[in-house]
């Protein structure tokens, strides 16, 4: 072999390898493929978790812990027991008093996540659906997810003691929700709602 045919197949041995990498680099992006729903995907699937872990924080605690969390209710202020001027929690909330908030710091706190807790009931006419704030956290973004469980409050059920006097049940106090059902030992049905976004 001469020279100029040593140069010719050293320039033929580079054209091969620039190919072989270049039709690599295609495959590798061809079977990566990344779009614009990419991220949404992802997103979705962060979604789905957040709501799971709302949901089993309402399932965990109990129908029991979430009667707790509506009934404390301070009757002559006319708001949640230990909430200030709002009327609601801002923060974490009484976590030592509620199964419930202890359980959502315990889930969500540290994480980048934060929630609100809202209850939604029935109006007074049994119809009409109405919202009162219980733990907020601030204004959820677009891709809030949220979880809810329905808690069934009777006549009898009693709203917190407030300064040491023994609690007055629900339909003898001033509270958040009317008697829906005033002709049966059904209050009113409250869903307790979370709502769970990353910050």
């Amino acid at each position: 072999m001469t020279s100029s045919d040593r140069g010719q197949a050293h320039t033929l041995e580079g054209v091969t390898a620039a190919l072989l990498v270049v039709t690599s680099i295609v495959l590798a992006l061809q079977m990566t493929a990344v779009t614009p729903l990419t991220a949404s995907t992802a997103n979705q699937h962060i979604e789905t978790q957040e709501r799971a872990a709302a949901h089993g924080v309402l399932t965990t605690v109990g129908s029991s812990a979430l009667r707790e969390s509506t009934l404390h209710w301070n009757a002559s202020s006319a708001r949640f027991a230990g909430s200030g001027e709002r009327g609601f929690y801002v923060g974490s909330g009484p976590t030592s008093d509620l199964a419930l908030l202890d359980r959502l710091n315990q889930t969500f706190a540290g994480t980048g996540i934060a929630y609100n807790v809202r209850f939604v009931y029935l109006g007074a006419n049994g119809e009409d659906r109405r919202t009162r704030r219980f733990v907020y956290n601030g204004e959820p973004t677009e891709n809030a997810v949220s979880a809810s469980r329905s808690v069934t409050l009777y006549d009898g059920d009693r709203v917190a003691a407030s300064d040491g006097a023994s609690p007055d049940a629900v339909g003898d106090v001033t509270y958040f929700a009317p008697d829906a059902a005033p002709n049966s030992g059904v209050y009113n049905v409250v869903d307790v709602e979370v709502v769970v976004w990353r910050m």
